[in-house]
């Protein structure tokens, strides 16, 4: 498998995450979101939304990481990240989909740079828009792992909704947003940074990585 991803990308992380957590060996191949590489004839032959990630995988390529993780679960399905239970499938994905849905797309870098190309906004304003959005998944999130959380999201296993949250917490830190008000989302982030899975998975352990 080939993962064409950018290391700070918060649908690569989560991917990332996954095919860890589910002990499956990939290739990275990094694209520099920063530099238009998205947009380049050779990877829109691939993936035509010009968007990371995309999972090459046994001939075919897989794109949109909600698709690539249910995939990763069908395909390869231990250890699970859903339940068994039909109810409390449904309440995982409602969970991932809450941060991959309603938070992610709103504090992503096309979005952030229309914000500072077409409205003017500089840094702070930046910050407090995705601040915005962020806190406010965050509220309804920390509601929902005291109700099913038992150390993770839901339950005492990482789920899909681990792989999609540990990226935004990076991503919210990233954008000053205080999480004080979030025990249950920073117990489980101090989790993950512990496990295995997690750690090989962060932006700043990727072969791309480039803080600068």
């Amino acid at each position: 498998m080939i993962l064409h991803g950018y290391w700070r990308s918060g649908t690569s992380y989560r991917t990332r995450i996954a095919l860890n957590l589910k002990g499956l060996s990939y290739e990275q191949a990094g694209v520099d979101l920063r530099t238009g590489a998205q947009k380049s004839e050779a990877y829109l032959s691939m993936n035509p939304q010009g968007l990371v990630p995309a999972l090459e995988t046994d001939g075919a390529v897989l794109t949109q990481s909600p698709a690539i993780l249910e995939w990763l679960e069908e395909a390869h399905p231990e250890p699970p990240l859903l339940p068994t239970d039909a109810v409390a499938r449904s309440q995982v994905r409602a969970m991932a989909a809450l941060v991959a849905c309603d938070i992610h797309p709103l504090n992503n870098l096309r979005v952030l740079k229309a914000l500072r190309e077409t409205f003017g906004a500089d840094q702070d304003a930046v910050d407090a828009w995705a601040g915005r959005w962020i806190i406010a998944g965050f509220e309804a999130l920390e509601a929902l792992i005291a109700r099913h959380g038992e150390g993770w999201c839901f339950g005492d296993a990482p789920t899909l909704a681990d792989c999609c949250l540990i990226p935004q917490v990076y991503s919210a830190r990233r954008f000053s947003t205080p999480l004080d008000a979030f025990p249950r989302i920073l117990a489980i982030a101090e989790k993950a940074a512990a496990h295995p899975a997690f750690e090989a998975a962060h932006p700043d352990r990727q072969p791309d990585a480039d803080p600068s």
